[in-house]
């Protein structure tokens, strides 16, 4: 139900405030017609307390019945019926208060039709100021609605995306605990500690749709302790951020999977060691994160670099922030590398 243009008491103080000035206004070209002061006074104060009390029952008609297109002359008949029981009800008033005013009684007769007209009129403008808030109210309301129902949509794609991640490390992480348990009991107890840590970590994360990136090298740095393990020697990492860059907001667990990627792109396809590098720099109002990552030319296509890790994180920043250019990637020789950039509050 739409608010009531009179519901403020600002909106109530500017309805008594003209109705007073257009009171006084009748008042005075009434007394200027040759009438007495207080007959003056007491035809405006029926007339219009009387047109007061009509156009606020418009006004609440109109709350709850909203004519629909094409329909507006039933706003038109009922204000003319309002109208007519006001004129007639301010001429029996008047009568009553009256009755040997032979002379205003005759000027209330002449003039109740032009009387009529002006209530009418009146009563006609508040109605289309009513109907014009209530349709104003009501499409901001829609908008507030709708704004809602899209972010509820967006934290819900953006947590399920967030979900499909984990079961892919899971499962790794697993399967190389598992291969682990009777060669390497000690790595494999070692691995199942930081496995825990780390989804201990990603669950405090949950709560948390910003954090620093050094909140976010810590994290990321949890995982890559669990894949080294996985891989051993072979894979080595190299972080690079400054102090300026250590504050700066990304949304969590955004780099994990371009990580991920970069890891499976760079080691699985190949028996030698491998760097993956990730550096961190602000480009005026943004965060720039770089991942780069071998690959053999022969065993591997960079174009195969497009998986569910890289789409993931491109739905998110596009879901976040409405753009498809804050990712992009690039392979030079045999280096595959992965630039996100993360708008900054200003």
């Amino acid at each position: 139900m739409a608010a009531s243009p009179l519901g403020t008491l600002k909106n109530k103080l500017l309805f008594a405030a003209a109705w007073l000035a257009w009171s006084l206004m009748q008042v005075k070209i009434l007394h200027d017609w040759g009438f007495a002061w207080y007959v003056s006074a007491m035809d405006s104060l029926v007339s219009n307390v009387l047109l007061a009390s009509v156009t606020i029952i418009v006004i609440n008609n109109l709350r709850y019945y909203r004519p629909k297109r094409g329909k507006y002359i039933y706003v038109i008949i009922v204000c003319a019926a309002k109208a007519g029981i006001w004129s007639a009800i301010v001429k029996y008033a008047m009568i009553n208060i009256y009755p040997n005013e032979t002379e205003y009684l005759q000027f209330l007769d002449k003039f109740m039709p032009i009387r009529f007209d002006i209530a009418l009129l009146i009563t006609l403008c508040m109605a289309l100021v009513s109907e014009l808030y209530y349709t104003l109210d009501e499409q901001k309301d829609s908008e507030h609605r709708k704004t809602d129902a899209e972010k509820l949509a967006r934290e819900a794609e953006l947590y399920k995306l967030r979900q499909q991640l984990q079961p892919h490390f899971l499962f790794n992480s697993l399967n190389s605990i598992s291969a682990l348990i009777t060669i390497q009991p000690a790595q494999a107890r070692k691995m199942i500690q930081q496995l825990s840590e780390f989804l201990r970590g990603t669950l405090k994360k949950e709560d948390h749709q910003w954090i620093s990136l050094d909140d976010e090298l810590q994290h990321l740095q949890l995982y890559l302790d669990i894949e080294k393990v996985r891989f051993g020697h072979r894979l080595n990492t190299a972080v690079y951020s400054d102090e300026s860059t250590r504050k700066l907001q990304l949304p969590s667990m955004l780099l994990q999977p371009l990580v991920e990627n970069a890891i499976k792109f760079g080691l699985y396809d190949t028996t030698e060691p491998v760097t993956i590098t990730i550096s961190a720099r602000r480009e005026n109002n943004y965060l720039v994160v770089s991942i780069e990552n071998p690959f053999d030319p022969e065993t591997s296509s960079p174009k195969l670099g497009t998986g569910f890790g890289l789409r993931s994180v491109q739905r998110r920043l596009y879901l976040l922030f409405a753009r498809n250019d804050l990712l992009s990637t690039n392979h030079i020789d045999n280096q595959f590398t992965t630039v996100i950039k993360i708008p900054q509050a200003v």
